[in-house]
């Protein structure tokens, strides 16, 4: 067994999948991709926002002979279908030069690694940009693609070529992993770089910060779900519908109406 710091802080992350050969191995397994790269940006942004948001990407690589851009993102927000896909999109739309010419030179994927679940709880979710014909046949015209992946649903459906890395994933967030079950060395070796003793002290103080921020946003995101289910309630939705479409538990709706009637009674 091997005590670990979680990959579900960004510094973490960053510090193992910053690796140009974890990088690439990641890539290759997950898009079935060889990427010829030198080296692996944190926190890129591009000199001019797109639009109104100045997107910022966590891992980001690009292979300029094969014409390729990965970029990896991890965080888990409310909103992060819709943000990630604006993301990906700002890479996209970053390499137009003029109206004259509306084809990207690069093509762009993007993979959102969920640490920590997904209200959809799937393993795998694709968005693929091509144009399709009625029978759903794709053109072959636009390449882009956006890769949902949450190592907390994998199964034994989840595609075997990179179901070890989700599943090294979900492992390391309990700190613990045993490393005998794991074959693929660039796997190994992200055990090695994020092994705790290899953690420096500037890399554990940026832990204890994301995990104040964490606990920040998930309050803030409860109070959001709480204030919709109230909303609900009075519009007569009844539970089950409630906590599917808020992703609060039963337990969270019963506690809500018991502080109403407790509210009431005051």
């Amino acid at each position: 067994m091997k005590q670990v710091a979680s990959l579900r802080y960004g510094v973490i992350f960053k510090k193992a999948f910053s690796q140009p050969d974890i990088f690439t191995a990641f890539v290759r397994d997950v898009l079935d991709i060889e990427l010829e790269i030198e080296r692996v940006e944190t926190e890129k942004s591009f000199p001019e926002p797109i639009g109104r948001v100045d997107s910022r990407f966590d891992l980001f690589a690009e292979d300029v002979k094969n014409r390729i851009i990965v970029d990896i993102q991890h965080k888990r927000f409310s909103d992060h279908y819709a943000r990630f896909f604006h993301y990906h999109c700002a890479a996209i739309l970053e390499q137009a030069i003029s109206s004259d010419d509306y084809q990207p030179k690069l093509k762009v994927f993007t993979l959102v690694v969920l640490t920590s679940g997904d209200k959809h709880k799937r393993d795998v979710a694709i968005i693929d940009c091509d144009a399709k014909d009625l029978q759903g046949t794709p053109l072959q015209e636009i390449p882009h693609k956006v890769y949902y992946l949450s190592p907390k649903y994998i199964n034994q459906e989840t595609p075997a070529r990179y179901r070890e890395w989700l599943r090294a994933i979900e492992d390391t967030l309990d700190g613990v992993v045993d490393e005998t079950t794991y074959h693929d060395p660039p796997i190994l070796r992200v055990f090695d770089l994020i092994e705790q003793n290899q953690i420096s002290p500037t890399e554990r103080a940026r832990m204890f910060d994301e995990h104040g921020e964490e606990e920040l946003r998930q309050q803030e995101f409860q109070k959001v779900r709480l204030g919709i289910a109230k909303a609900m309630k009075v519009k007569g939705f009844d539970d089950g519908m409630i906590a599917e479409l808020t992703g609060l538990s039963q337990s969270d709706i019963t506690r809500l109406e018991e502080s109403e009637i407790e509210s009431i009674d005051a």
